[in-house]
């Protein structure tokens, strides 16, 4: 089967599956490429219909859409990649980012790939790494967490352990837990270095730095809005800042 790449760009549209990125929040993020794939695509897989059809209405693009999410992934996998191995061109989209990143889209590229279906990464806007770009945190190693559990047992002994990070630690959370978070690893770590990233590409873009503690006190006097991206440095950063202290 034809396998679909970038340098194709003035060929028709190969079958295959692709992850096409989408913009988390600037609709000028949105690159040519990723317009021409939606553009000439068969169908559009997506999260919610409405969201991504407000997208590409403002495109100008009109296409056919499917519904695509935690309540249908498994048997729609099936569907989208038994329909690119009949020579469809179709295009995974989420509701904003990267396609598979903390949602159901791998389950489509799987299926694709035990078709031999062509699966063709379209990259672009992502959160992860908008936030560790711009975090001040060290970036050559990070772990990608998603989301905690949102209480009990389970959610302290997770963030304990990723306490114990030697890297860079990113997490999704809620803009209603954002403070929460940032009070629970102060009252572990205070000295941390963490950032929280806010509104990402928006109007209203937002990074608040510092130690656990000083993000936990600034983030406590305020109703935090928007979606967050919260990052942990590496256990070795504070240790250094301890060292720092004790060493003027």
């Amino acid at each position: 089967m034809t396998d679909p790449r970038p340098d194709e760009t003035r060929a028709p549209l190969p079958p295959g599956v692709y992850l096409v990125a989408t913009p988390i929040g600037n609709l000028e993020d949105v690159s040519a490429r990723q317009a021409r794939v939606l553009r000439e695509c068969d169908v559009v897989a997506c999260e919610d219909t409405r969201h991504t059809g407000l997208l590409l209405s403002r495109l100008g693009i009109r296409r056919p859409l499917v519904s695509y999410h935690e309540h249908n992934e498994a048997a729609r996998a099936e569907q989208l990649a038994a329909r690119a191995a009949e020579g469809g061109r179709v295009a995974v989209v989420t509701d904003a980012g990267t396609p598979g990143i903390s949602d159901p889209a791998y389950r489509v590229v799987r299926a694709a790939v035990e078709r031999g279906v062509a699966v063709v990464p379209v990259p672009g806007p992502s959160a992860v790494v908008a936030a560790l770009s711009a975090s001040g945190l060290p970036t050559d190693r990070f772990a990608f967490e998603g989301f905690l559990p949102q209480k009990g047992e389970k959610r302290r002994r997770r963030l304990e352990a990723l306490l114990e990070e030697e890297r860079t630690v990113v997490l999704y959370e809620s803009p209603h837990r954002a403070a929460r978070l940032a009070a629970e690893v102060a009252a572990l770590a205070p000295g941390r270095p963490v950032a929280l990233a806010r509104e990402l590409t928006k109007l209203h873009e937002e990074f608040v730095r510092g130690t656990a503690q000083e993000v936990a006190e600034e983030l406590g006097k305020r109703t935090v809005r928007g979606e967050c991206v919260f990052l942990i440095g590496p256990k070795r950063m504070e240790e250094e800042e301890e060292e720092k202290e004790g060493n003027p």
